[in-house]
């Protein structure tokens, strides 16, 4: 994978951040966006690679914001050669016993996020053979009580087999990543279990992934910490 240009939503921090970093640091060209304006200025001054990194305020529940974030890439660096929809985030709380003010805006991220940006994609995927990823969870694959975020990793997994019957006529490669236990601020405090894997493994498998050769299609990744028993 020789100077690709790659588009990754939510890279600010945790799994995107590592990500956007591996790439950088590997020669490849990355856009990363975020809703966060402070810490998408941190995230940009501390990568370094001005010359190959561009960076984006975005929501990737918003269809304006994204189409715009493909647009700019394409415009910025000339070809887009991989996006990953790696934006999400989990409320904590369950159906049965949680706050329903707080769940829309996580579906919105975590299910219309990753339609939005293959919409605005794969156009551009097409031209140049790419391919698109989509960061899964564990979660989508095991239930859980109540777990409405566990419901919309259900929806990626379809959303990513979909996608590849749409992609693989066209010439687009997908591949669903599914991470399990990954010590991140995705946690938001709680604290994540001993036995957590660091987000470096999971950015080596979207890297293994965009690595693949033409006409290999790898589809689907899990990826657990040993220890993790579910």
């Amino acid at each position: 994978m020789a100077g690709k240009t790659v588009l990754i939503t939510g890279a600010t921090s945790g799994i995107g951040a590592h990500t956007a970093r591996l790439l950088l640091d590997r020669g490849h060209r990355v856009t990363v966006t975020g809703r966060d304006e402070g810490r998408l200025k941190t995230f940009l001054d501390e990568a370094g690679h001005p010359d190959r990194l561009l960076g984006m305020i975005a929501d990737a529940a918003d269809w304006e914001a994204t189409e715009s974030a493909v647009t700019r890439t394409v415009e910025h660096f000339g070809a887009l050669d991989a996006a990953v929809a790696n934006a999400g985030f989990m409320t904590g709380d369950s159906v049965g016993a949680g706050d329903p003010t707080s769940w829309a805006p996580m579906v919105l991220t975590n299910v219309l996020g990753p339609a939005l940006l293959a919409h605005a994609a794969l156009p551009h995927l097409e031209a140049t053979g790419g391919r698109l990823v989509l960061i899964g969870s564990v979660a989508g694959l095991k239930n859980s009580p109540g777990n409405l975020y566990s419901a919309t990793k259900w929806a990626t997994t379809g959303l990513a087999e979909n996608l590849r019957l749409h992609a693989t006529t066209r010439r687009i490669g997908v591949t669903l990543v599914n991470p399990g236990m990954i010590d991140t601020p995705f946690w938001q405090g709680a604290g994540a279990p001993p036995f957590a894997l660091p987000p470096q493994p999971i950015a080596e498998a979207v890297c293994h992934a965009l690595d693949q050769p033409a006409g290999v299609d790898l589809n689907t990744m899990t990826i657990r910490p040993i220890g993790q028993p579910v």
